[in-house]
């Protein structure tokens, strides 16, 4: 069972990304599962990974779950590490 963080840790860290980090979270989805995106809002993680809220051009959303490339994960510390790392690697992806 995936490691779950305290709600003080998720607040901290989805208002960071939402607020801070708009572009980061669209070039995420778009290189890990959902390249139509046009915008992205991080909703969740636990220890496996984290979720995006993914709007579409037609209107419509989807969800995507993208795990966190280093594996499992159990210390806020480590979020910080694997969000990074995923941007450097849909940097990467997309070029």
């Amino acid at each position: 069972m995936a490691h779950g963080f305290d709600e003080a840790t998720l607040a901290g860290v989805l208002g960071h990304m939402n607020a801070d980090h708009t572009g980061d979270n669209l070039l995420i989805v778009r290189a890990f599962g959902r390249p139509e995106a046009v915008s992205a809002t991080m909703t969740g993680f636990d220890g496996d990974g984290g979720d995006w809220r993914v709007e579409l051009a037609d209107g419509s959303s989807a969800v995507l779950r993208v795990p966190w490339p280093g594996g499992p994960i159990a210390e806020r510390p480590e979020v910080r590490r694997e969000v990074v790392a995923l941007h450097e690697e849909a940097v990467r992806r997309l070029g």
